[in-house]
């Protein structure tokens, strides 16, 4: 099968040809629809995590899945083929992946069902970023009452936090730059306030919320200079792996995605209900993924998606 491997990092991804896997015990062989590119994707392809995690070559890469089971292993039940599924596949090394036209996946953990009227594009772009920005959201005890600044808004993980931010009531405050950028997150949800973070960052939030804001999600961007604009009692959630002890006197919270399958099959509910839009940026197919691994790194709008058919 057709698959975007590595055989050593750090490397440029590539599509090759590799023998399609086999679903072990408690997993499924799914027949890949669309996946996305992921930060995760593209720090492993830099080799920046070959010291944190076991890699086995040849190393596929991708985390987000959807598509069709086409065959089912021992000790699953409950899933049969032709079931449309999607989710993030998890192993405690990297070897397996979903930028694939095939992928063996375990359905104890992050696996779900398609709800009905989600495409595959949409569940496909879902699984990782929209459970980092929940569990983002969540970590920070996000509330009606809060000032939300969102830093790093125009990515995956920013265009999920903006409209679940603004959904709970929250006001937003989101990081972008003016023009392509500051339209596509003031059309992520109603009420949202864009800030030039290239400019006068300080004067832009101070301007909105003169006595700093409740919560910073820091996604991207400097974190001690983000500090500054907290009011007092003010808490950073971040997702890019911040120290606790980062700014002195500020309650520094880091979170990792925890795409469990009540969670995924939550988020893709509200996907179904029209409560939260999947903000694909653009869409490539698989044998121009690098290509979409330089659009990521260029820092593309929302999600990249990938069509694996």
């Amino acid at each position: 099968m057709r698959a975007v491997a590595l055989d050593t990092v750090p490397a440029t991804p590539a599509v090759t040809e590799i023998d399609v896997p086999r679903p072990a015990v408690g997993e499924v062989l799914v027949e890949v629809a669309a996946a996305s590119v992921n930060a995760f994707d593209v720090a492993v392809a830099a080799g920046e995590l070959r010291d944190l995690m076991e890699h086995r070559f040849p190393l596929v890469l991708g985390k987000d899945f959807a598509g069709t089971v086409v065959e089912v292993g021992e000790g699953v039940d409950g899933v049969a083929a032709g079931d449309r599924v999607f989710g993030v596949l998890m192993a405690p090394f990297l070897q397996a992946g979903t930028l694939a036209r095939y992928a063996a996946v375990p359905t104890s953990y992050g696996f779900a069902r398609i709800p009905e009227g989600v495409s595959f594009r949409d569940a496909g772009a879902l699984g990782l970023a929209a459970t980092a920005a929940l569990d983002g959201i969540e970590a920070a005890g996000l509330s009606e009452k809060d000032t939300v600044l969102i830093s790093g808004a125009t990515g995956g993980v920013g265009a999920f936090a903006v409209q679940l931010a603004a959904a709970r009531g929250a006001r937003v405050i989101a990081t972008a730059r003016p023009g392509a950028a500051e339209e596509f997150v003031t059309g992520l949800a109603d009420a949202v306030q864009v800030v030039d973070h290239t400019d006068d960052l300080e004067a832009g939030v101070r301007k909105i919320a003169p006595d700093g804001v409740d919560v910073i999600l820091h996604l991207a961007g400097d974190v001690t200079r983000l500090a500054g604009l907290l009011a007092e009692h003010g808490r950073i959630v971040s997702t890019v792996g911040v120290p606790a002890d980062a700014v002195p006197g500020v309650t520094v919270r880091s979170v990792m995605a925890d795409p469990g399958n009540k969670t995924l099959a939550a988020l893709a509910e509200l996907v179904a209900a029209g409560r939260l839009r999947v903000p694909i940026g653009a869409v490539y197919p698989l044998e121009q993924a690098p290509e979409a691994f330089a659009a990521f790194t260029r820092g593309a709008l929302g999600k990249i998606a990938i069509s694996c058919s």
